[in-house]
């Protein structure tokens, strides 16, 4: 296991093609798509007077912390835990409780290949960041990791993405599944698996929106040509 310390959040990802060209990450190109649980969830936080911006900062850290503490229980580096409160290390910690769980009722026997690898289309002009790539048995899986209180439509078009991307890199996949540990101790967990049409229709998706976010980036300069 390695033994470096990761020092905090981590940056906004910068993803560059071959040609030295920046692109977006998915996470960005996904910010396109109506997101109406998303609304009303800020709407009934507004109502019980909590400012969702600082809620999601809080989350955020949170959330990034337990993907780290069981990235590191993977093979990844040891988080810097200086960075973080006692309150969030106690959340972070119910996540990772949550992820043994998942691994002690499916019995997995898991052989890591990547951990956080970052990567990009060169085909689709976007980038992307992977969680967790490696042997389950024989077989080899991407896994996503969420510490959200539900799984979503654009979780399942982000993995698509990212499994078009690493199929381009010439990543052999036997599958691709989202793995949701909870950050409270009645949140559990849930072991999605994308079968290969979905995922296949997915990064089709994927691909509409890249071209819409392609489109937009040409009408906002148009735009700021003829003010």
């Amino acid at each position: 296991m390695k033994t470096e310390k990761l020092k905090g959040t981590k940056a906004h990802q910068r993803y560059v093609l071959s040609d030295g060209t920046r692109v977006p990450g998915v996470t960005t190109v996904l910010g396109l798509l109506n997101k109406p649980a998303l609304v009303k969830w800020a709407n009934n936080l507004g109502l019980q007077g909590i400012d969702s911006s600082k809620y999601v900062d809080e989350t955020a850290k949170i959330g990034t912390l337990a993907h780290e503490m069981i990235q590191n229980y993977l093979g990844g580096p040891i988080p810097d835990f200086s960075m973080y409160s006692p309150e969030q290390i106690d959340r972070a910690e119910n996540a990772v409780l949550s992820f043994y769980e998942w691994e002690r009722q499916t019995g997995f026997h898991m052989k890591t290949s990547l951990i956080e690898q970052q990567m990009v289309s060169e085909t689709l002009k976007f980038g992307g960041t992977i969680d967790w790539y490696g042997f389950i048995g024989n077989e080899r899986w991407l896994i996503d990791i969420k510490t959200s209180k539900a799984v979503y439509d654009e979780h399942r078009i982000q993995v698509s993405a990212y499994w078009g991307m690493m199929v381009e890199n010439g990543y052999p996949l036997d599958g691709a599944r989202i793995l949701r540990v909870g950050r409270t101790e009645d949140e559990g967990f849930d072991d999605i698996v994308l079968g290969s049409g979905e995922l296949d229709l997915g990064y089709q998706f994927f691909g509409k929106l890249m071209d819409v976010y392609y489109t937009k980036k040409e009408l906002e300069k148009y735009q700021r040509r003829c003010a």
